[in-house]
């Protein structure tokens, strides 16, 4: 059965125009994803071990575990709009705790296994999380912090019994793999993501169950019309984030495509390369760090990539470049953000990818560029980059903070906080946060086209770029770099890449400073941490 939200085209604005949203009022993600449950044994996850362990876990099998986690829930008290919160990486039990969750009528929390125990113990609290789904590592975490967390009844283990959380897999061997899932509404919350917190204390996204489907078109565009027969999706990016998430997981789940699971402790490109000719992916979401540190390492014989989609930073023409030279293929850029995810992105079968475009508006999605009343803003114009209402893949609001869901919305538009432009063809360019952006003698410099220069050189493997204060230009750009193996740090290096960038960028956006890291100070998604530099340099 097919369920593609997109119809093959041959152009995108006959996609674009045909497009029509097929959402119906009643909807639940686990009941959705029940369908390839029928009896065939039908492959949904290839889970493969540290040690190379290969398991094998059908939608057949998936369903019954997560019935079986549903009804070991029900049975301690959690109930229908109750948040349940997931600390576990990527394997087969968090995919069975996020469905018993749907299942059931609650909201699921997913969180970071890299997460310490102030940023866990803030998200528990603040979701008032009723049960949380662990590893060994994880109720060791949680164990402090318990009587700090009067709403949290019972902390399941995947593991076992370990640190005063319950065994769970003894649990669910006694529980039934049945259980009526709820009668769920499209709108009815099912998912609560934490934002990365830039400004001021995280803030908890809630989603409806009508996500998934919001998300689909911006998965099968980048991923080339996905999904195709034989495909097998992964990526290294965590399952607690939106990107691994509903980017990844769940739509090729609802599309009745094995999901690879593997998550490492820290990006490895040999072993990324090797387990992705092992195991014959097909289909790769990898954000742009992990992408230039691919570029550093050699490709083996028998990758066999039908598509390949990033976001979350600029990719730039220099990785372009590699990734069809490396693979055959045009790595398609896409966009969005936790409160409303893949609203934007390249489809290279459909138009080529403008230079340093993040691509157009995926169908259904209505993006612009507004200036601050709400008025879209002429072409070429920079202000910032927006999505309109209603949308299927907007959040319904934050947690627990009406007051800063409102201050999101100007007017019918939620207003993203990043800088962009748009040409005339409907290409959208990221420019940067706004508190990333750069004002230098009267210009205003987005960090990403500076850094995607510095990473064309030889010598440069990750840069990041902020604006410092200078007495004469308001602000002067400053590059901390992360140097290739065989590269030293030095003064003549600094000059040779300055020279590089100015003679590529323009006089005014060379970085007038250069720092040499051993690492970038990076979120747990992969993402560089420019706040934590702007912040170093205060200091």
């Amino acid at each position: 059965m097919t369920r593609r939200m997109l119809a093959r085209e041959e152009t995108y604005e006959a996609l674009a125009g045909r497009f029509r949203w097929r959402v119906p009022a009643r909807f639940n993600i686990a009941a959705a994803i029940d369908a390839w449950a029928d009896g065939s044994g039908r492959t949904a996850l290839i889970a493969i071990a540290e040690d190379g362990r290969e398991e094998r876990w059908s939608f057949d099998r998936l369903k019954a575990l997560s019935c079986k986690i549903a009804n070991v829930l029900a049975a301690r008290g959690v109930r229908r709009g109750d948040r349940v919160a997931i600390l576990l990486p990527q394997r087969p039990e968090t995919a069975a705790a996020h469905l018993a969750a749907y299942r059931l009528g609650a909201i699921a929390v997913p969180l970071f296994t890299l997460f310490g125990p102030d940023a866990v113990s803030f998200r528990l609290a603040d979701s008032g999380a009723a049960a949380v789904i662990t590893d060994r590592a994880g109720a060791a975490l949680l164990a402090p912090l318990r009587a700090l967390l009067p709403d949290l009844r019972c902390v399941l283990s995947a593991d076992g019994a370990a640190d005063g959380a319950e065994d769970l897999p003894a649990l669910a061997s006694r529980a039934s793999d049945s259980f009526a899932t709820a009668d769920t509404a499209a709108d009815d919350p099912a998912l609560i993501i934490y934002t990365s917190g830039t400004t001021g204390q995280p803030k908890g996204a809630l989603h409806a169950h009508r996500v998934l489907l919001g998300h689909l078109p911006g998965v099968e565009l980048p991923h080339r019309f996905f999904p195709q027969d034989g495909d097998l999706f992964w990526t290294p990016a965590d399952w607690a984030w939106i990107g691994g998430l509903l980017d990844v997981l769940l739509p090729s789940l609802f599309h009745g495509v094995p999901v690879l699971a593997r998550r490492f402790a820290k990006f490895d490109a040999d072993a990324a390369y090797a387990l992705m000719a092992r195991a014959g992916v097909r289909n790769v979401f990898m954000p742009a760090t992990a992408l230039r540190l691919l570029r550093a390492a050699k490709p083996p014989p028998g990758l066999t990539l039908r598509s390949l989609a990033s976001g979350g930073e600029t990719l730039g023409e220099a990785l372009l470049d590699w990734g069809r030279a490396t693979f055959g293929l045009t790595i398609n850029e896409f966009y969005g953000q936790t409160e409303a995810n893949l609203l934007v992105a390249n489809c290279a079968d459909l138009f080529p990818p403008a230079p340093g475009s993040m691509g157009r508006a995926v169908p259904g999605h209505q993006v612009a560029v507004i200036g601050p009343e709400g008025e879209a803003l002429p072409h070429g114009t920079l202000g910032d980059i927006a999505v309109r209402r209603p949308d299927p893949v907007m959040m319904l609001g934050y947690w627990n903070n009406p007051e800063a869901a409102a201050a999101k919305f100007r007017g019918a538009w939620l207003v993203t906080g990043d800088q962009g432009r748009q040409d005339e063809q409907g290409n959208l360019f990221f420019v940067g946060r706004d508190d990333d952006v750069i004002t230098s003698a009267g210009y205003r410099i987005g960090p990403g086209e500076v850094e995607e220069c510095l990473t064309r050189h030889p010598a440069v493997a990750l840069a990041a770029v902020i604006g410092v204060p200078d007495p004469v230009r308001t602000e002067r750009v400053k590059a901390f770099l992360v140097l290739r193996p065989g590269h030293a740090p030095g003064e003549a290096l600094a000059a040779e890449i300055q020279h590089f960038v100015r003679t590529r960028l323009a006089a005014h956006e060379y970085p007038r400073e250069i720092a040499f890291l051993d690492a970038l100070p990076m979120t747990a998604t992969g993402k560089v941490m420019r706040k934590a530099l702007r912040e170093s340099e205060r200091g």
